[in-house]
């Protein structure tokens, strides 16, 4: 079981998600007053609880968050409001657990992606579309270059909400931290 500042900064990010979740399922969008407001919080509440070390440890996990998320955004594979999501949680997880989170939400943001595409009849497009990105990639081209239906802000492209791909991965990420007992640690 966490200590009360581990406590305080997981119930942080559960609220986080949540908000997050149910905004991007009604509008596809993730507001900045969540983000932008969740950010600076996570620092001072993680230097707060955690003093310099907990401070250091939210600017290297929100730091890490942008390093992986800013360019899937320059690529325009995923939104702005998913990157700064995922750098806000960071601020309050830190980099060891939000790495976790991090892996989760991408196989989960993977498997819902298939069944998404099948429930639409689109698993063969999806495919192909993968193909090129990886063909675009290989040759050092940003895929939405080579199909505009790659781009993120395209209305043909299938949109999956990252927010709510993200809070599932946090949830799943916490009955499992519970139920086998793991300790669960900023560093």
């Amino acid at each position: 079981m966490p200590d009360t500042p581990h406590s305080i900064l997981l119930a942080a990010v559960t609220v986080i998600c949540i908000v997050g979740a149910i905004t991007d399922l009604r509008s596809r969008r993730i507001p900045n007053w969540l983000t932008l407001g969740a950010l600076p919080i996570g620092l001072i509440a993680s230097g707060i609880l955690g003093g310099w070390q907990g401070l250091f440890l939210a600017f290297a996990g929100m730091l890490l968050a942008l390093l992986i998320y800013f360019p899937l955004y320059l690529l325009r594979a995923m939104g702005a409001g998913d990157a700064k999501l995922m750098a806000a949680i960071a601020s309050f997880l830190g980099p060891l657990m939000w790495i976790h989170l991090f892996i989760f939400s991408s196989i989960l943001g993977g498997v819902v992606a298939v069944l998404f595409t099948l429930a639409k009849g689109q698993f063969k497009t999806m495919l192909g579309k993968s193909m090129n990105i990886l063909r675009s990639l290989a040759y050092f081209q940003a895929p939405y270059a080579a199909d505009p239906d790659l781009d993120i802000r395209s209305a043909k492209r299938l949109r999956l909400p990252h927010g709510a791909v993200i809070a599932l991965a946090w949830f799943v990420l916490l009955f499992l931290w519970e139920s086998f007992g793991f300790r669960i640690v900023r560093y």
